[in-house]
């Protein structure tokens, strides 16, 4: 087993990861348009961008679950606990500030104490929520680390029966039907399933053939799941499918983690030089919280035309806009990002 983690392609996940989460920003902004006033079928590619892009976030979980649940994993709680904060601690400080300035002085925010106490409590910028996700399974970790080394193989497929009846399957009772389930039956949090499962998945085998087949399979009726809505219900409801923990999304996002699992580190001697596909993939892998955290400014920036050169769906048709927004935002944060990363202080600062 432990063989099998340390084949883990972690370079890989990290950066089709934090690729998927900018696939995803980058084409947000239209998320608010009406489909009656976009063109169908512009819309439905964006839908499927969007359908991609939700797996990052997964993605992301089940990898780092893959990692901090291995078996053999044996540290006390302060030892734990400030790795982590070495990780996380200071980029969230960092990153929170920088945000906090940027709400006030680019996008007006009035400075109240409203303001400033709701930005701590839940983040001064929407993307926040992944970290203090990612906190909650800290938190949790050093317990969730006890039970996957005494979990058996029935066990776990029960733990995985209850999270996927309680997380994904209880909503969508209440969104096809007029009855509601009571979601207090199911009480397993939702990233929790995730977390746990990517130190499941990590030894879980299946052809590739099936995994693309399933990948696949998930993406479409994810993006027709939320065209239909779209067309018919309308509302906070539309983009049900693409929630992380929709029946849709799971099913992707496991089979995608399945498939990169497939494709391994390259055996190779020390003294050889890795191709530039992998420095490539260890550079983004190497940056991807700091790419996390900074990207949202890039992209309201091109979005709003703040520099001069606009970019959404207003000025270039969104199917070349999305991936092109996507591209420039990551090249525009290694660009900033890389050289920082080289200054003494501001390397543990940004993360």
């Amino acid at each position: 087993m432990n063989q099998q983690r340390e084949a883990i392609p972690v370079d890989l996940i990290r950066t089709v990861a934090i690729v998927a989460v900018l696939l995803l920003h980058a084409g947000n902004d239209l998320t608010i348009q009406v489909l009656n006033n976009l063109e169908i079928w512009r819309w439905g590619i964006v839908d499927v961008y969007l359908s991609v892009g939700r797996m990052g976030v997964p993605l992301f979980v089940m990898l780092s679950g893959a990692l901090l649940l291995a078996p053999g994993k044996d540290e006390g709680l302060g030892v734990f606990f400030k790795k982590r904060f070495a990780r996380i601690g200071l980029p969230f400080l960092f990153w929170g500030l920088a945000y906090f300035l940027w709400d006030i002085y680019v996008e007006n925010q009035q400075v109240t104490q409203t303001f400033v106490v709701q930005g701590v409590l839940t983040g001064p910028y929407f993307q926040f929520w992944y970290l203090y996700m990612l906190m909650g399974l800290y938190l949790l970790t050093p317990i969730l680390r006890l039970m996957v080394a005494h979990m058996t193989a029935n066990l776990f497929k029960y733990f995985m029966i209850i999270w996927f009846i309680g997380s994904s399957l209880v909503p969508l009772i209440g969104l096809v039907s007029n009855f509601q389930f009571n979601s207090n039956l199911f009480a397993v949090p939702g990233y929790v399933g995730y977390f746990v499962l990517g130190a499941y998945l990590v030894n879980v085998q299946v052809r590739r053939r099936y995994l693309v087949t399933l990948l696949t399979l998930g993406i479409a009726l994810t993006a027709l799941g939320t065209f239909q809505l779209a067309r018919t219900v309308g509302g906070g409801e539309t983009y049900f499918f693409q929630e992380y923990l929709s029946p849709t999304m799971i099913l992707s996002s496991i089979s995608f983690f399945l498939l990169l699992n497939t494709i391994k580190p390259p055996k190779m001697p020390v003294s050889a030089l890795p191709s530039w596909r992998n420095r490539l993939l260890a550079l983004i892998s190497a940056n991807t919280l700091a790419i996390y955290l900074f990207h949202m400014m890039i992209i309201v920036t091109l979005q709003n035309g703040y520099l001069g050169i606009t970019l959404n769906g207003n000025t270039l048709n969104s199917i070349i806009g999305v991936p092109l927004m996507a591209a420039i935002a990551l090249v525009i944060c290694l660009a900033v990002i890389v050289p920082l990363k080289k200054v003494p202080v501001v390397n543990k600062l940004i993360g």
